[in-house]
């Protein structure tokens, strides 16, 4: 089992407020975490620019230009209270992009069985006209269409186990069935979408969890809801939006995960991935604002990516 990883120097330039959850920060503890000895077999790549062009995906040009208009030649822009910009900003979320597309590629090569990429910004909050929850443009969806466009994929399912609904990617592929897209989130929290009853064409699945939902209720969701759908849509490629905050630690939810649980989760996700895929797999970064939770965390779900 090839496992394949991508990061780079340009995430941490990325800059937001003192004080941000949202922080260069996480990534250094992603590095140090995996810079264990039990990581070494790990496939190693910097990642490579990106397209523009492969934003228009899922994005509009109008809206495109408008991020990059907003983006400040020093100091700090705002997008919303909660969303800001700097200087190399474009850049980040453009590498975010060129890392995810890359990530598919390599899937469908062969050149890995699966990818896990660490970038910020993080993408899932991002719809088809809003930048929002500190997210700018929505890697999963470009790299889902990515998939399509380039290798012929006529089915991909995103499987989202952030804490946060991923409202953008739900926004970007409400009407379109030949993308799945599942999520367990907590609920209610920002930002406010992700009910039930919010099904797109049918290809919507959302498991909301109730506050303070442990290991059992998160992974019974994933039994009784998740993975019945990913088997009955039988995708070609399989993303996660593989976001941590789920984790008890974490400063910005009340849901209670542990490593163990993500190893699992990795774990169902794979056997589907094998079943239907192919092996395919790629894993994107999302939240998790927990320095530790997130380590443990994503040294539990990249170990399990390389066991297969």
């Amino acid at each position: 089992m090839t496992t394949r990883l991508y990061t780079h120097p340009i995430y941490l330039e990325h800059l937001t407020p003192a004080g941000h959850p949202e922080r260069p920060d996480r990534l250094r503890a992603i590095e140090r975490v995996l810079s264990d000895e039990r990581f070494d077999r790990l496939d190693r790549k910097q990642s490579p620019e990106g397209d523009a062009a492969t934003i228009l995906y899922a994005h509009p040009e109008d809206y495109v230009e408008r991020i990059r208009t907003v983006i400040p030649e020093e100091g700090l822009g705002r997008i919303d209270s909660d969303t800001t910009v700097s200087p190399k900003s474009w850049l980040a979320a453009l590498t975010a992009i060129g890392a995810a597309n890359a990530a598919v590629d390599d899937v469908f090569s062969g050149a890995a069985d699966n990818v896990f990429v660490a970038s910020r910004p993080p993408g899932h909050h991002a719809e088809k006209v809003t930048a929002m929850g500190f997210c700018l443009f929505n890697n999963a969806a470009i790299a889902a269409r990515h998939a399509q466009k380039a290798h012929g994929a006529e089915r991909v399912a995103i499987v989202d186990w952030d804490v946060h609904h991923g409202n953008g990617t739900q926004d970007i592929f409400w009407d379109d069935p030949s993308v799945l897209y599942c999520s367990t989130h907590q609920m209610p929290l920002f930002p406010g979408t992700g009910a039930k009853n919010e099904t797109g064409a049918g290809n919507i699945v959302n498991a909301p969890l109730a506050a303070q939902t442990g290991g059992d209720v998160f992974r019974d969701a994933f039994l009784s809801r998740v993975l019945p759908a990913i088997d009955d849509f039988r995708p070609d490629l399989i993303i996660i939006s593989a976001g941590f905050d789920a984790h008890h630690r974490d400063p910005l939810a009340e849901i209670n995960l542990n490593e163990d649980d993500f190893d699992w989760a990795t774990g169902e996700l794979m056997s589907r991935a094998e079943r239907w895929s192919g092996n395919r797999l790629v894993s994107l970064l999302e939240g998790g604002y927990d320095l530790q939770g997130l380590a443990f965390s994503v040294a539990a779900h990249v170990d399990r990516l390389m066991k297969g």
